[in-house]
């Protein structure tokens, strides 16, 4: 057997000692993104013409699109890395990550090959000015050349998440958004470029990200033991389970961004104040979401190392724990919403019409933490657990009642279209939490019952 990746000292109890530890830098790398965000906004925001910063904004939502539907690379190499960690292989530790960024690989050249077919249809279906989307081709054509730069990071993330390193994926990521950030002020402020300059930022970005993380890598792998096989990395077979994860959280990650992409499509025909509104509300799902997210990272780590070792007591203890810090965030969220929300409107838009009208849809910002908590939290689980099937049934199950509750609703205007949305949520919790109980009566037992 090869030597344990983990550390030596490590407790095979887990608190919520344990899953902070392992969350708050994943918490910390997460509040980069939208500073990069607003430097973007910024940079591109002050030059002399509104169309650079719409082309921006499209050639932005086209990548985050087009990227993050890959981002199984990074949530399937994490639980299936965390199960090798506690079955102490190492070899299938080192196997792991190659498979991963051959796949990353292959993926990123077939992106930029069929670029031109792509981004023609992103951006006919973001249907925005004839100006401003020509400017967004020509982003999108510079920064398409990242995508096997862009995967083959989120395949080393997961890696690292997966060995309970999220300090290494800390330093990638402020990297990352660290030179994006100063390419940004350079190229467009210091040389002149427009929404090409920030594009050339984020290519240049992503590939030092790539660089630094490989580095990292190197110095790791020679710390582990076993070895990697040559012969298992050109068969076909032993990808068969990589594929069988991947494949299942790539169908359900389509459902996510066809919910969301769809909700802000029907907030659209309410007017531009209405979307602008929305937007402003989605900021405070996705702060929340920051917090969330480290500690279903955190689970996704503690619960495949449990499941590698078969020690179903410590798979317990982890989701116990990981539960206690989720729900105290999501509770500390709907008090600030509750209590803060004007004030935090007020912070994001100083436009009269879009202040009043996202003050009247707050009330769903507060209930909302409440009910998506549990699908921030059990989705860790599953990718601990390599349970991808369950995850892609429950999105599209939930989008099977999205969509008829959304038609049902159209009467009660942008209230019922956040009505949905809820619905949506709630749909995808209860589902994932009726799968939870029924694995852990049936397969995350020491004693199965069925």
């Amino acid at each position: 057997m090869d030597r344990s990746t983990a550390s030596d000292t490590a407790p095979r109890r887990y608190t919520t000692f344990h899953i902070w530890n392992l969350a708050w830098p994943i918490i910390l790398s997460n509040l980069s993104v939208p500073l990069l965000g607003l430097v973007d906004t910024a940079v591109v925001g002050h030059l002399p013409d509104s169309r650079y910063l719409a082309a921006v904004t499209l050639g932005a939502t086209l990548f985050s699109f087009l990227y993050w539907g890959f981002g199984f690379l990074r949530m399937g190499t994490t639980g299936l890395t965390s199960q090798a960690v506690g079955r102490e292989s190492d070899s299938d530790v080192r196997l792991l990550l190659a498979q991963s960024l051959v796949m990353a690989g292959v993926i990123g050249l077939l992106l930029i090959l069929l670029a031109e077919p792509l981004i023609s249809l992103g951006l006919w279906l973001l249907d925005g000015s004839a100006v401003a989307t020509a400017l967004a081709g020509d982003y999108a054509h510079i920064r398409i050349f990242s995508a096997p730069a862009v995967l083959a990071n989120y395949a080393i993330l997961g890696w690292f998440i997966g060995q309970q390193r999220t300090r290494i994926t800390l330093a990638i990521l402020l990297l990352t958004n660290g030179v994006n950030i100063a390419l940004d002020l350079l190229f467009v402020v210091g040389f002149g470029f427009a929404s090409d300059g920030v594009a050339w930022a984020s290519l240049i970005a992503d590939y030092s990200a790539l660089a630094f993380g490989l580095w990292r890598v190197a110095l790791h792998w020679r710390t582990l033991g076993g070895s990697l096989s040559r012969e298992a990395l050109r068969s076909l077979a032993r990808y068969a389970e990589l594929i069988r994860v991947n494949q299942h959280l790539f169908v359900r990650t389509l459902g996510l961004l066809f919910a969301q992409a769809f909700f802000t499509a029907q907030a659209a025909n309410f007017g531009d104040t209405v979307l602008a509104a929305n937007a402003v509300l989605l900021q405070f799902i996705m702060l929340t979401s920051f917090a969330l997210d480290g500690f279903a990272n955190a689970a996704e780590a503690l619960t495949g190392r449990s499941v590698g070792q078969r020690a179903w007591d410590d798979f317990n203890d982890a989701v116990r724990a990981a539960t206690k810090l989720s729900v105290a965030v999501a509770g500390a969220s709907m008090l600030m919403f509750a209590v803060g929300g004007d004030a935090l409107v007020a912070l994001l838009t100083d436009l009269p019409e879009v202040r009043a009208t996202a003050t009247d849809y707050l009330p769903w910002m507060v209930v909302m933490p409440a009910i998506a908590v549990w699908s921030y939290l059990l989705d860790g689980v599953f990718i601990g657990a390599t349970e991808s099937r369950a995850m892609r049934d429950t999105v599209w199950l939930a989008i099977a009642c999205y969509l008829p509750a959304w038609w049902l609703t159209q009467g009660l205007g942008n209230h019922g279209l956040w009505l949905s949305f809820l619905l949506f949520t709630a749909v995808r919790s209860a589902s994932l939490g009726a799968c939870y109980w029924h694995y852990r009566r049936t397969r995350w037992t020491a004693t199965p019952t069925g």
